[in-house]
């Protein structure tokens, strides 16, 4: 599992054995039951990918609770909302594979790392159950593992963002769509957006 650099600075730090007892027992190459469980329950991740030429992008993921799906042991699988259009994460997946989850309960001060393939599908019959997704990415997984919860600061959740797509009613519109700045460069699918940049919604952003 560990490479030239990492033994490196394991043999530095005299934690080589203690690497290998936990690649021994806590990393394994499924995702375990209580790991499951722990991962349909949340509503936000941390999703790290890298470009064909080795630069690295990490983004934040949010959703409805349960809105990354674990298919099975071996396969997790998410929707991508509409963004900004530039596509950092998905298209890295096209360009490179591999990626790095990363969930954490910050109530509970607990935290899970799944690594893996990735891929795309913009007709994953998924699509149907995420409304507004744009493309299905599914993972699988090469390894999890559990993380020391020392550092993880303890936060609580106030209310869940306004802006993940539901079923039951209509998204807002995000501010920055209504911005000057982007008005004449928006999709034809935003183009009446352009210039309202009076809209109430971007005043308070801004503030």
């Amino acid at each position: 599992m560990f490479h030239d650099k990492q033994r490196q600075l394991q043999d530095i730090f005299d934690t080589r054995k203690l690497s290998d007892r936990f690649q021994e027992t806590i990393i394994q190459p499924v995702i375990n039951p209580e790991d499951q469980a722990y991962i349909a329950d949340k509503n936000m991740f941390f999703l790290a990918t890298v470009d064909d030429q080795g630069q690295a992008n990490c983004s934040y993921k949010g959703g409805p609770r349960g809105f990354v799906k674990v298919i099975d042991e071996k396969t997790l699988a998410f929707p991508l909302y509409d963004g900004n259009g530039m596509y950092m994460s998905a298209g890295n997946v096209l360009a490179n594979p591999n990626i790095g989850m990363l969930f954490i309960d910050f109530e509970q001060q607990t935290r899970v790392r799944v690594n893996g393939l990735a891929t795309i599908d913009m007709n994953d019959p998924l699509m149907a159950e995420y409304p507004e997704a744009q493309m299905i990415v599914r993972v699988a997984v090469r390894e999890t593992f559990p993380n020391c919860q020392r550092y993880i600061h303890k936060m609580q959740l106030v209310e869940e963002s306004s802006y993940v797509p539901k079923s039951e009613c209509k998204t807002p519109v995000a501010p920055w769509k209504s911005l000057a700045l982007v008005a004449d460069v928006l999709p034809a699918r935003d183009a009446h957006l352009a210039g309202t940049d009076d809209n109430p919604a971007v005043a308070v952003n801004r503030a």
